[in-house]
């Protein structure tokens, strides 16, 4: 999964690509280089940021999805909102997917729009909310409370219809340096939930705040925990960087 950031408050590529035309060629590249579907992301959900109005993100989003749905007909796209509204109207515009932060916490009608149209949903854990979730969160036991998570949320979406769910444990939202990677040693356990599983590790703080570098020198951190990530039953990898990804993935795969 390649991601487009449209917005101009993300960690690491805000403002690059906020417009129709860096757009699409930032999405050609990234399906030429080998992604499969293509994340795209109109409000920041980094730690510490604000809520932008559902009136601001479909006017960021809007746009740039129908041009790329014109321009790439036959491809995937992924929507990343929280928001049942959006969620609604990117499907009708053509997206495939939809990908929410919040695992139907944020909307209690978007597990009713999921269903109504029958997409796959990504339900990822976060706990608290964006502006505040990295304020010394606390967890008993990070694994096990966020498995519970998925099995309770997985039933209800189950019992509103909804079949095709992929689970992401939500590396960096609500979870200090330790609760990541205690998650990711034991990324194998959420098989147990008989969904795939998505990661999304690329170039985060859980990276370079080991490595003692910045968001711009974490690809080779990245990549690192990506190969982790697939030896432990990751079937989905999200990524600013799909040249190397895809090489990352060839390589595990020729391992088997």
């Amino acid at each position: 999964m390649g991601v487009l950031n449209i917005n101009k408050d993300s960690f690491y590529d805000g403002g690059k690509f906020n417009s129709k035309d860096k757009a699409l060629k930032h999405v050609e590249k990234m399906f030429n280089e080998g992604a499969d579907f293509i994340d795209i992301g109109a409000a920041t959900s980094k730690p510490g940021s604000e809520e932008i109005s559902a009136v601001k993100e479909k006017k960021i989003l809007f746009p740039i999805l129908e041009t790329l749905i014109k321009e790439f007909p036959n491809s995937f796209f992924s929507i990343d909102t929280y928001r049942s509204e959006i969620a609604e109207e990117s499907i009708k515009i053509g997206a495939s997917i939809i990908n929410d932060i919040s695992g139907g916490k944020f909307d209690k009608n978007m597990f009713k729009v999921i269903s109504k149209y029958k997409v796959p949903y990504i339900m990822m854990h976060i706990k608290g909310k964006p502006n505040t979730m990295q304020l010394n969160p606390k967890y008993e036991n990070v694994v096990v409370e966020i498995l519970n998570f998925f099995i309770k949320q997985t039933k209800i979406a189950h019992d509103n219809g909804i079949t095709d769910i992929i689970v992401d444990p939500g590396f960096g939202f609500g979870k200090s340096l330790n609760h990541n990677y205690e998650l990711l040693k034991s990324l194998s356990l959420f098989k147990e939930i008989n969904c795939p599983v998505l990661i999304g590790v690329s170039r985060k703080s859980m990276i370079y705040n080991v490595i003692n570098k910045d968001s711009n020198q974490a690809l080779n951190g990245t990549t690192v925990l990506n190969t982790f990530g697939l030896m432990n039953g990751a079937n989905i990898i999200r990524v600013h960087d799909v040249k190397e990804a895809k090489e990352c993935i060839s390589l595990w795969e020729y391992l088997h």
